[in-house]
């Protein structure tokens, strides 16, 4: 029990990995159902009910009513910079590239993390900083880019504009993880976690609105299948995901748990594999384990 005590914050990290491999799976079969923007606004409704019902029960609030006024401002910037222009570009990766390719792209989040870091805090890069960044763009490239034929060029065999999609989520992740562990301090993760949603739903609502998307949405609550599968990402996403996320980098540092939750494109093999018949190709799995080592000696 101290062993787990003394490494909550990694456990938590361990935890958070595998409830983002189930939610990315899901939000990726959804996304293709009723479409990312739908999935995205209807994933964050349904993770505030899970929220309120299990923080009702824990903490005697249905709403973070007892968070600070400093609380609300910089979760809220949280909530709309890493749900909505992160996750929008994300989940349109999806549906482009699959989420297998999706996350192993998001494993630039600790050296992006650390990048911002670097130009808003001074924070230096040392030497293991850029050769960890070379190994997990090394990683990438392995995966994403076709093994030449005779006489042939290397090329992509993912659309770039998924890709492009990918980073933007990374860098949407990125920056709200830095502005929750900045927000959240001392408060309860889990209601923390609410804010955000709460900052989301707004942003979202906004967005919907302006696109004119609202006739889209509602159609998409009558696909049973999409609502289930929505409903499945949203309980390991927004609600457990998320809230692991906070916790792990409460009790841990924010590279330590970056690094174990970056593990997402080696869990996501299996799946991908078994429930929906991808062929994995080696090149793939070495680029999945490459771009992991390189986050993880990024933190050495």
């Amino acid at each position: 029990m101290d062993f787990f005590n003394h490494h909550l914050g990694e456990f938590a990290a361990l935890l958070t990995a595998l409830f983002w491999t189930i939610t990315s799976l899901a939000f990726e079969s959804a996304s293709n159902k009723i479409g990312s923007v739908a999935v995205n606004i209807l994933r964050l409704i349904f993770g505030f009910v899970f929220l309120s019902v299990f923080t009702l029960i824990r903490r005697g609030f249905v709403l973070p009513v007892d968070a600070s006024a400093e609380n609300w401002i910089w979760l809220s910037l949280s909530g709309l910079v890493g749900f909505v222009f992160g996750d929008l570009f994300l989940f349109k990766s999806y549906t482009m590239i699959g989420s297998r390719f999706s996350m192993l792209i998001m494993t630039l989040v600790p050296p992006v993390t650390a990048f911002f870091s670097f130009l808003i805090l001074g924070e230096k890069l040392t030497l293991f900083h850029y050769l960890g960044m070379t190994l997990t763009f090394t990683g990438i490239a392995m995966a994403i880019f076709s093994r030449p034929g005779k006489g042939e060029k290397f090329s992509l065999k993912l659309a770039p504009r998924g890709i492009l999609y990918a980073f933007g989520g990374a860098v949407g992740q990125a920056l709200g993880l830095v502005l929750s562990k900045f927000g959240m301090k001392n408060y309860d993760p889990f209601a923390a976690t609410q804010i955000r949603i709460i900052a989301g739903i707004f942003g979202y609502t906004i967005l919907v609105t302006f696109l004119a998307r609202w006739v889209s949405v509602k159609k998409a609550t009558h696909n049973r299948s999409g609502m289930l599968l929505t409903s499945l990402g949203a309980f390991f996403g927004p609600f457990l995901g998320v809230s692991f996320s906070l916790i792990a980098i409460k009790y841990t540092e924010a590279g330590i748990a970056s690094t174990i939750m970056a593990l997402v494109p080696v869990f996501i093999l299996i799946p991908a594999v078994l429930l929906f018949k991808e062929k994995v190709t080696l090149p793939e799995v070495l680029g999945a384990i490459v771009s992991v080592a390189g986050v993880a000696l990024f933190f050495v």
